[in-house]
């Protein structure tokens, strides 16, 4: 029987043996690539995890953000701007508003500021608004004096003004005093000079008589250191102007304008060169005369 060689490959025998061996139930053999991708699976998983921390984490420092930039202000003290104030100082707004001082921005009133603010005689109007998150607004029209005149309080005298709507208040200003072209105005009975109170109609007509005289470009009032109201019978009154830089005193009608001015600068300049002594140049009537302080003599020029 002749004899037959047989050889084995070890490596491959082991391979086969490897490949038909059984796994136990349930279980398989994890490749390198599989692993490598499990690996990276998990890695991708942190990631996603961190970058989702991190926007939740910036999601809240803007929430945080919000509140503290805009919800904490309205519950806190308001920032008080106030515009269109010449004469009138902030400190007595502030004064006015001293009621709601400890209100917040969110309870603020606008109706109830204006309401208080509105006391205040030399504000002709006021609007007050709330801006988000902590701001209010005031805005102030002062009233525009045409005329000073003098009250007397407690046997003293003190110094009110008049608008061109004869409403009487108080501007704490040395502007005022010091300005030439707003006349001063007396013989209104007291009674009226009342600081808010606005002036009988009669008196109101002058006052817009006063104004329009100031609108000119001419400075009128700058030789008019007083204008007097003379009563008459039945309510009426006439006018007595005396001159900055004169010692006479002028009678005119109640009617003030341009031209009743502008006579008498031309009638001061006629009678002082006639006659040196005169104390009273009446205009009244559309004629003119004029007294003489001595002698108490009066004469007449023709018109």
């Amino acid at each position: 029987m002749s004899d037959v060689a047989y050889s084995v490959d070890i490596d491959e025998f082991m391979d086969d043996m490897g490949r038909h061996k059984k796994m136990p139930s349930g279980k398989r053999r994890v490749s390198a690539r599989e692993k490598a991708h499990v690996k990276e699976e998990k890695k991708d998983g942190k990631v996603v995890f961190f970058k989702v921390i991190a926007i939740l984490f910036m999601i809240f420092l803007g929430i945080e953000a919000v509140i503290y930039a805009f919800l904490v202000p309205c519950f806190g003290i308001p920032r008080v701007e106030y515009k269109g104030l010449e004469t009138i100082s902030s400190d007595l707004l502030e004064e006015k508003l001293e009621p709601m001082a400890t209100d917040s921005w969110n309870k603020f009133n606008p109706s109830r500021a204006v309401a208080l603010l509105s006391t205040v005689s030399g504000i002709e109007s006021v609007s007050v608004d709330k801006k988000f998150p902590d701001q209010v607004v005031i805005s102030v029209r002062e009233r525009v004096a045409v005329a000073n005149s003098i009250v007397f309080e407690n046997g003293r005298s003190k110094s009110v003004q008049i608008d061109e709507n004869g409403v009487v208040f108080t501007a704490n200003s040395d502007a005022l005093a010091q300005d030439t072209s707003i006349p001063l105005v007396t013989g209104i009975p007291s009674e009226n000079l009342v600081e808010g109170m606005r002036l009988p109609s009669k008196y109101r007509v002058l006052m817009e008589q006063i104004s329009q005289i100031r609108s000119l470009p001419q400075k009128y009032f700058a030789v008019i250191s007083e204008i007097q109201i003379v009563p008459k019978e039945f309510g009426n009154y006439e006018l007595a102007l005396y001159p900055a830089f004169s010692k006479v005193r002028v009678l005119t009608d109640p009617q003030l304008n341009e031209d009743a001015i502008k006579c008498m600068m031309v009638v001061l300049d006629v009678v002082n060169s006639i006659e040196a002594d005169v104390s009273e140049v009446d205009l009244r009537y559309g004629s003119v005369s004029y007294k003489k302080n001595r002698a108490s003599t009066e004469e007449s020029i023709e018109s």
